[in-house]
């Protein structure tokens, strides 16, 4: 049996860590979105054969036990003692490395993907839990939607439709490794951020509360690291955006817009100045 399953690329309207759990993970309390742009899992099983392929049309992702879509498949092999050979083809068009979960996402692809060939009968609550197992976006991006999100990224509450938006995305030609960021981030040394106001602006649908609203505690240490990122971002509200922030730990910024024509001024505008610029829309 083969199914395809899209898997969009998630941004971080908001994003907070309050501290570390004893076991060295992050407390989260974010409010992530989906959006337009995505990567493409096509899922191929072939029953009473054993073994995981991953295949990708770019050069950049590993093909083996590291890449987080054949540890998803691995993860319900073994939990539902399943023989059977998966084959995953994965054609990308999230940039790589660019704090947008796209390796996260795709992992989700495969667990709602097996969970639906084999009728396991899994609920999304069942599949972000053992997501969690491979990554901390990866809850999130099973459920696909705008949430808000919490504890180790196990805790995914869907929020209301956001309102009318355009999103400008760029990824400058850099990689940012989230294991090192993480790793410089001191809790104490950081200004932390309130999440109720976004809360209550995506629940008014307020446009204008959002934009206010937006924030990125990792932009601190990131941005001290590689000062592009600001830059692109301060481009992003001198072109015209609404609002404008990393997603992630980076290195992706993206802009808000209310207008069309003031979002392709922006798009335009960076061009030459950025690796990727994407125009795209909220999920």
């Amino acid at each position: 049996m083969e199914i395809t399953e899209k898997a969009p690329a998630k941004l971080n309207l908001f994003l907070d860590t309050p501290f570390n759990h004893p076991d060295g993970l992050q407390e989260w309390n974010m409010v992530m979105t989906s959006v337009d742009l995505a990567d493409y899992v096509k899922i191929n099983v072939v029953p009473n054969k054993v073994g995981i392929k991953v295949k990708t049309n770019t050069g950049f992702l590993p093909n083996d036990s590291r890449n987080l879509a054949y540890q998803a498949a691995r993860i319900l092999q073994e939990r539902f003692k399943i023989r059977a050979k998966v084959m995953i083809e994965i054609r990308k068009h999230i940039p790589v490395a660019a704090g947008m979960g796209g390796g996260s996402s795709d992992a989700a692809a495969v667990l709602r993907g097996l969970n639906r060939i084999w009728k396991l009968g899994l609920s999304l609550e069942e599949l972000a839990k053992i997501g969690l197992e491979i990554d901390s976006d990866v809850p999130f991006c099973v459920y696909g939607q705008t949430a808000h999100v919490v504890g180790k990224g196990e805790q995914v509450i869907p929020l209301k439709k956001l309102p009318p938006m355009w999103i400008v995305i760029a990824k400058p030609k850099l990689s940012v490794s989230t294991p090192y960021i993480l790793n410089k981030l001191n809790h104490d040394n950081i200004q932390h951020l309130k999440i109720e106001r976004m809360l209550d602006a995506i629940d008014k649908n307020d446009f204008d509360g959002i934009c206010a609203s937006v924030g990125n505690v990792l932009e601190q240490v990131t941005g001290k690291e590689y000062p592009e990122i600001l830059q692109i971002k301060e481009r992003m509200v001198k072109y015209g955006a609404n609002a404008a922030q990393m997603s992630g730990t980076g290195p992706t910024v993206f802009g808000i817009c209310s207008k069309s024509t003031r979002a392709k001024h922006i798009v335009n505008s960076l061009k030459g100045f950025c690796h990727e610029v994407y125009l795209v829309r909220t999920l």
